[in-house]
């Protein structure tokens, strides 16, 4: 029998208008039925706005309101999709899964590993299906990539090497903002390394120590209240060691103010060979990913993306075309009533990793991550 629609509530309008709205609308199995937004009448413009000039289809979400609790008790919404800025996260997860709602949640999960722990410990209790916005995991040239390195295509690692290089704040009249602000959950750490730290854990296991060095080329911008200098707390570039279970050391280095050719590039350098995995787009963190390879003593050469993995409908904006397969994964989860991955339990460990990052930079000195298992308390 064929399954309906489910009802899903979107919370947050910023990234959330961009990426979630028009994927919920283009999915065959989800149904907008509520949008929140603190301004009730921004909320109304929302809920009837068309999704963009290329495809001009008014939302048409028939529930807008600025009453956060309101919405997660509607009996027609039976999914929640969070995509407000991180500090306010905990408290809406926390939430969501307290209503018994499904949870699809951005990144970074939360401020700080301990309240990521509990939403997951929260989500396992209510037997809701939560996950986290790691889209890499999605995009096809990530999973060839991910799909060559278990076949041993490199054979024993022996180094790992990942250059992420934006220019998303590298204007230095950009305005002040929740991103500025370390309490608010800022920084290039928690926007591109939640990510980053993710795809380590998916694509090359455990981390068993680390080491890191924050700076900020932008200390001050303008407060868009005030029009004063303010400071900015927050990293704008992280540069990271890492040593992974198995020994292999791997080199990160993460800044949001920089205008690279290469803006996001990691290599693998193996006994057997090496496979490297790359993108130009500087705007567009999505497309543009293609694969190279070879066996030691051989060119390098690209290796072409098979017809299987690639996006069924490439969207302008490649966010969308990701997200929808996040949509499918967190749906076909749903069906089943089985956990997927990932979920907040991957969520936490992103969150771990930035937790110990962080007191690394802060101590100057290398620290140790726990296992995964032990630092939950479970058997997985």
């Amino acid at each position: 029998m064929e399954r309906g629609k489910i009802g899903v509530a979107v919370i947050g309008t910023g990234f959330g208008q961009k990426v979630h709205i028009p994927g919920f609308q283009e999915h065959s199995r989800t149904e907008l039925v509520a949008v929140y937004h603190r301004d009730i009448e921004k909320a109304k413009k929302i809920a009837r706005l068309p999704q963009g000039v290329a495809a001009p289809i008014a939302n048409n979400i028939p529930f807008a309101s600025d009453n956060f609790t309101e919405i997660i008790n509607l009996p027609e919404v039976e999914a929640v999709s969070i995509s407000t800025p991180p500090f306010l996260h905990y408290e809406m997860a926390k939430a969501t899964l307290n209503a018994g709602k499904h949870l699809l949640l951005e990144k970074p999960v939360t401020l700080n590993v301990n309240e990521a722990k509990e939403l997951y410990q929260l989500a396992q209790k209510k037997g809701v299906i939560a996950t986290v916005d790691f889209e890499f995991r999605c995009v096809p040239g990530w999973q060839l990539f991910s799909e060559l390195l278990e076949t041993e295509y490199v054979g024993n690692k022996r180094l790992i090497r990942i250059d992420w290089l934006g220019a998303s704040r590298a204007d230095k009249s950009r305005p002040w903002n929740w991103y500025s602000s370390q309490e608010k959950g800022g920084g290039a750490l928690g926007s591109l390394g939640s990510h980053a730290f993710d795809y380590i854990y998916w694509l090359f296991g455990s981390v068993r120590r680390l080491s890191a060095n924050f700076t900020t080329a932008i200390p001050q911008r303008i407060d868009p209240i005030t029009g004063e200098l303010k400071l900015v707390d927050t990293d704008d570039t992280c540069m990271l060691m890492l040593e992974l279970a198995d020994g292999t050391p791997c080199q990160v280095c993460i800044s949001a103010v920089v205008h690279a050719p290469r803006p996001h590039w990691l290599e693998v350098y193996g006994d057997k060979g090496t496979l490297v995995l790359g993108s130009e787009h500087q705007k567009d963190y999505i497309h543009g990913f293609r694969v190279w390879g070879n066996q030691v003593g051989k060119p390098l050469a690209e290796i072409e993306i098979p017809n299987r993995l690639v996006f069924p409908k490439n969207h302008a904006d490649g966010r969308i075309s990701a997200f929808i397969r996040v949509i499918d994964n967190w749906i076909q989860s749903i069906d089943k009533g089985e956990e997927i991955v990932p979920s907040l339990r991957e969520g936490v460990y992103s969150q771990l990793l930035m937790d110990l990052a962080h007191e690394s930079n802060l101590k100057s000195q290398w620290v140790y991550v726990p296992e995964l298992k032990d630092f939950l308390g479970d058997s997985k």
